[in-house]
């Protein structure tokens, strides 16, 4: 018995390194795989132009956005914001000084909670509460659901309010792994044309984001990228090639 549960739990933890180093490595084929289950969302964009889509989950916060702010004027850089309409009460400045700066809003709903957990209801509620919000600073077309998971009831309802559902293709995990020095290293050797990157702002998380992307936009500057909006890498993608 002890020999059966040392194989057993060896089984389980390849099992776990396997899926975990998928996860992790996020491999080509298995985006293919999600693109093709769900067409509708946008991943990353097929074009051979030097452009990479910033975003940046969770924000406004008073003290962290003005940062990562700075740092994206500074490099001339811009992004899509995937605000939280419940932090932009008292940061309707921090909000205003985006969209002046060139940066898109996107829909990130109210709270900090998995969308997916939501009744369809609820969800849809919230994700029209926190359009509202956004309507106030000339609105969003792109939506994320919390923690990234969605189904296809979920996509229905945001494709009925005209939001399309963008996640992203290089996503260095700075929510659990709490390294800018992991975040950068992982953007620079992860990044090709048409990625879409996922950043997040808030506290400690936002002071990190500010710390990566002082360290990764120069260097993408220096391999010929140019960091745009999702509405501007969709559209400035090639004419031949279409968002996945």
């Amino acid at each position: 018995m002890p020999r059966m549960l040392t194989i057993l739990f060896s089984l389980l933890g390849a099992t776990s390194l396997f899926f975990g180093g998928m996860v992790l490595l996020q491999p080509g084929w298995l985006f293919a795989r999600l693109r093709h289950r769900s067409p509708a969302v946008l991943y990353q964009v097929d074009t051979t132009r030097p452009l990479v889509a910033l975003t940046i989950d969770d924000g406004p916060d008073a003290q962290t956005t003005p940062l990562i702010l700075d740092v994206l004027q500074e490099y001339n850089a811009r992004a899509t914001f995937f605000l939280i309409s419940g932090r932009v009460t008292g940061n309707e400045a921090l909000v205003r000084r985006m969209v002046a700066a060139g940066h898109e809003l996107g829909n990130h709903l109210t709270a900090d909670e998995p969308s997916i957990q939501l009744p369809l209801a609820e969800f849809e509620r919230k994700l029209l509460k926190a359009d509202a919000v956004l309507k106030q600073f000339g609105g969003a077309r792109w939506a994320r659901p919390g923690s990234g998971w969605y189904n296809q009831e979920m996509l229905d309802i945001m494709a009925a309010q005209d939001y399309r559902c963008a996640l992203g293709s290089v996503y260095p995990y700075d929510p659990q792994i709490g390294s800018a020095w992991f975040s950068t290293r992982y953007i620079l050797w992860k990044v090709k044309p048409g990625d879409i990157i996922v950043l997040h702002d808030y506290g400690s998380r936002g002071r990190r984001t500010a710390r990566t992307l002082a360290a990764i936009l120069p260097e993408l500057q220096r391999r010929g990228y140019k960091v745009v909006t999702l509405s501007e890498l969709v559209a400035l993608g090639d004419k031949t090639g279409n968002p996945r």
